[in-house]
């Protein structure tokens, strides 16, 4: 068996060079941001100036649309910039875009018809009036911190005359009460220390804007949409799950207890004639009847394990990992399973079901020899790895197993990856909000 490595970590970053990386990230955005204020000020108002001088001809229009197409790109530079302060995917709304055999004037006209549009021309407007106090607070900052901090290396070229006071002297502590290199080096440090405070609230504030204007519609359309889709893969898991519910049934249970009815009738027309062969009759009944019972067990695993209620989902995992076809190593946080580290009911049930499909399809489908559960508390969500050593060709086509997997993780507002190249090893990985 080869073994399958787990994926490699990236060596953590150091808080001091991850603190210093921010602020050069948030100081350059903020010093960045006034000059784009500034196009996108003078764009707006010039735009705005032209259409109204030329709204009698028809030259108004064309010079809005251009108007709104270049606070449009200067608003896609803006978003381009949003990651690194907000620590966000960047999202783009979807703009809306003339019919391919569209006239001259119906293209004019689209972009005045798009409320994102209007949005980006306001975020021109009104971003100097955000960008231009952060811009001066941040260069002050910048500039307190570095030439007091650095004084001993400069104050000696600096020429001074007799009548020259010192600062000490100027703030009324006396003369010669604290040396002027002194003063001056901790006003700097103290500047360089609230440095990073203060250009995070900075970029916080100007990307707050941004963030608002530019990408709030996208961000509502997208939670919307996300809601749209948990719903549709929860009906489907649902569905799904009843269908194959009533198969099993249809399969199982009822095929044996409609022979039970049969040998029981049998039985009875046997009673008088052959008590013997009555006897033997109602022997395979009481057998129909245990198996039956054992097939509804296995149903009712399926549908509300016990254990999982009871014990929580380390040993409900360890159940089904017992079951395997495939021997399956299991590893689990132990603490799933006490009172005050079980997770949310809806949660563990999702992972149960995950990892009991996931091993269902290593037996029928992998050819494999080996397999690996791992189940990990991740900060805000719950990591689950299913990998085995088969001969891969899994994905997430419907009609496939996966497939319920699938929506049941997106009912849940999870996300389900599947790895499984040919010839394997197979990876099928899952996470779920907690």
């Amino acid at each position: 068996m080869t073994a399958v490595p787990l994926a490699t970590r990236p060596t953590p970053t150091t808080p001091v060079r991850g603190l210093v990386r921010q602020l050069l990230r948030d100081s350059g955005y903020v010093l960045f941001g006034l000059p784009l204020a500034l196009v996108g000020f003078v764009v707006a108002v010039a735009g705005i100036s032209l259409t109204a001088g030329l709204l009698v001809t028809t030259l108004g229009l064309p010079v809005l649309a251009g108007t709104l197409y270049a606070a449009r790109a200067l608003a896609d530079i803006e978003r381009l910039r949003l990651p690194a302060v907000l620590r966000q995917p960047r999202i783009r709304p979807v703009y809306l875009a003339p019919e391919p055999r569209s006239g001259y004037w119906r293209r004019i006209l689209t972009p005045m018809r798009d409320p994102q549009s209007w949005l980006d021309l306001l975020h021109a407007f009104v971003k100097l009036l955000v960008a231009l106090p952060t811009f001066v607070l941040v260069v002050v900052w910048w500039a307190v911190g570095l030439t007091g901090t650095l004084t001993v290396a400069y104050d000696w070229a600096i020429p001074r005359g007799p009548g020259d006071q010192d600062l000490s002297e100027l703030l009324g502590m006396g003369e010669g009460a604290v040396p002027r290199i002194v003063l001056n080096t901790a006003i700097g440090i103290f500047f360089l220390l609230t440095l990073p405070l203060l250009a995070r609230g900075c970029a916080r504030t100007q990307a707050g804007l941004a963030r608002s204007l530019l990408t709030g519609v996208a961000e509502m359309r997208n939670r919307i949409s996300t809601l749209e889709d948990q719903k549709r893969a929860a009906a489907s898991a649902e569905a799904s799950a009843l269908r194959r519910l009533e198969r099993d049934i249809h399969d199982g249970p009822q095929q044996r207890l409609v022979r039970l009815a049969m040998d029981l009738g049998r039985a009875r027309q046997q009673l008088a004639a052959d008590p013997e062969a009555a006897r033997r009759t109602l022997d395979e009944a009481v057998a129909q009847t245990r198996e039956t019972l054992d097939e509804l067990r296995a149903l009712s695993r399926g549908i509300a394990p016990p254990i999982l209620v009871d014990r929580g989902l380390p040993s409900a995992l360890a159940a089904l990992a017992a079951r395997a076809l495939v021997p399956t190593e299991l590893v689990v946080d132990d603490d799933l399973g006490t009172s005050a580290g079980r997770l949310d009911p809806a949660v563990e049930s999702t992972a149960y079901f995950v990892v009991a499909e996931a091993l269902t399809n290593v037996a029928k489908h992998s050819a494999a020899t080996a397999c690996r559960v791992e189940v990990a508390r991740k900060v805000g969500r719950l990591e689950i790895d299913v990998r085995d050593d088969g001969v891969g060709g899994a994905h997430l086509a419907k009609g496939h197993g996966l497939s319920g997997i699938a929506d049941r993780v997106r009912a849940a507002g999870g996300t389900l990856e599947v790895a499984s190249p040919a010839g394997g090893p197979t990876v099928v990985r899952a996470e779920l909000p907690r």
